[in-house]
């Protein structure tokens, strides 16, 4: 029984039992209770079939430390926290899911909640919610869709290397045959666990390949997104392959984003993002959100592009958002506006294309939404969308259109943030400590890594 199933016939305490008999009905020994960590890496706990039932209630209880880990896994002094305390790994039941790489295991998503049951402060999924709870208060709800890259290659063994599975060109018919047989099964495995996948293709890079997810509510957009490479991942595995999200594994490729949509919507109201008489078919709203994603994007960036990698791809002239500005169809600045599909407006969304998959996807969508939501209390005005190629235009000539520099850096983004109160408060305590702490701790550590050992542990742990 997948999550679709879980969520279809089951609410509340019936969804506990429902998990009960999916681990039977399938034979399972092994279910993880799995987390994103602050470096954007999942983690998790297994629990056996017998011990499930105790555990569901219970959790499993997990150090606080564990959420001040690097990429290198060490994990690090923060101030004011205490890392010897403990919380609980609670899973969600209604995110059950049978692994389809990994026979016999099945996983839940979870929350990282107090000794006394409520909610931690350095639980990314309750960030989102909060977020997302933010939006209710305005009579708001957020529909969200992740439009992650990755890079295939061949494992033979040796992180260090990066054999690309395929040299097809972008969009190439090619590309489609080489990498058919794996990609139709992790279609097929997303769409058997409740996942709808909207399109596929290859990407602009040897080996690089796209594959969407269908948009929905902000959280299961997130879960959704973590299943998704987790699946991706797993499968290739099996099939001798490696598949990496890093930003940008190697040199010389042209890097993998994981451009991030957004829309808000009101129950019989649709979506307010939608205004057929509006410039670009946005609506007023809908400026103002994108007013206040561009008054923080500095910030926004330091966990949108959270790791030393994000840098190497966040480059002009990769269409990977790299200048503070929107603009219609404009695929190098950081927010674009998407021509609308049809004459409803129900497509009408804006997306952030300086995001990768390096980013936590729960503190990335949250800080997101909690960004545009100021600009929509505050009524910000965006400015003149770009509808040049800001490549083609000087420094100068960027700066009088209002064009804002943007971190080139995760340093300088992680400095940003520092400044940027509104995110900072809103991240809160212990999360922010937590996350500048080994941010800066992955910034010193890669530093005495030298460049070739940077690509490589990017490569390996995403």
């Amino acid at each position: 029984m997948t999550s679709e199933l879980l969520a279809e016939h089951t609410t509340g305490a019936d969804t506990a039992s429902a998990v009960a008999d999916a681990v039977r009905e399938n034979d399972i020994e092994l279910i993880r209770f799995l987390w994103v960590d602050h470096c954007g890496l999942l983690r998790g706990k297994s629990v056996s079939a017998k011990a499930l039932a105790a555990r569901m209630r219970s959790g499993v209880g997990l150090a606080t430390s564990r959420q001040a880990a690097s990429i290198f896994d060490d994990s690090h002094p923060v101030p004011g926290v205490r890392l010897m305390e403990e919380v609980r790994i609670v899973p969600d039941p209604a995110t059950f899911t049978l692994l389809p790489h990994a026979p016999g295991s099945a996983a839940m998503l979870c929350d990282l909640v107090t000794r006394s049951g409520g909610p931690w402060g350095g639980c990314p999924r309750t960030f989102l919610r909060g977020a997302v709870d933010a939006a209710a208060e305005l009579d708001m709800q957020v529909v969200a869709a992740f439009e992650p890259e990755f890079t295939l290659a061949v494992d033979r063994g040796r992180p260090e290397e990066l054999e690309l599975f395929d040299s097809g060109l972008c969009l190439d018919n090619e590309a489609f045959d080489a990498a058919n047989d794996y990609i139709v099964e992790l279609c097929r495995a997303l769409r058997s666990h409740g996942i709808a996948v909207e399109g596929y293709h290859p990407e602009t890079s040897p080996g690089q390949h796209e594959l969407t997810i269908e948009h929905g509510p902000a959280v299961r957009a997130a879960d959704q997104h973590v299943w998704q490479r987790a699946f991706t991942r797993g499968l290739a595995r099996a099939r001798g392959l490696r598949a990496t999200f890093a930003p940008l594994p190697r040199p010389g490729l042209r890097g993998n984003g994981n451009h991030l949509h957004v829309s808000l919507w009101r129950p019989g109201a649709g979506n307010l993002f939608a205004d057929p008489a509006g410039r670009d078919g946005l609506s007023e709203l809908g400026r103002h959100f994108v007013g206040g994603v561009l008054a923080h994007l500095p910030a926004l960036l330091a966990l949108t592009c959270p790791s030393v990698n994000s840098y190497e791809r966040l480059e002009p002239g990769r269409w990977a958002g790299a200048f503070g500005c929107y603009g219609p169809d404009n695929r190098d600045a950081a927010v674009r506006v998407p021509s609308l599909l049809g004459g409803d407006g129900a497509s009408a969304n804006i997306e952030l294309k300086a995001c990768d998959n390096t980013a936590n996807p729960y503190l990335a969508l949250g800080a997101l939404i909690h960004a545009g939501l100021d600009g929509v209390r505050r009524r910000l005005d965006p400015g003149e969308p770009l509808v040049d190629d800001p490549n083609t235009l000087s420094d100068a000539e960027l700066a009088r259109r209002g064009v804002r520099p943007l971190p080139r850096s995760l340093g300088e983004a992680l400095d940003a943030l520092e400044r940027d109160e509104y995110l900072r408060t809103a991240l809160g305590s212990p999360r922010h400590e937590m996350y500048s702490t080994i941010k800066h701790a992955d910034i010193r550590d890669m530093k005495d890594l030298g460049s070739e050992g940077m690509f490589a542990v990017h490569a390996h742990r995403f």
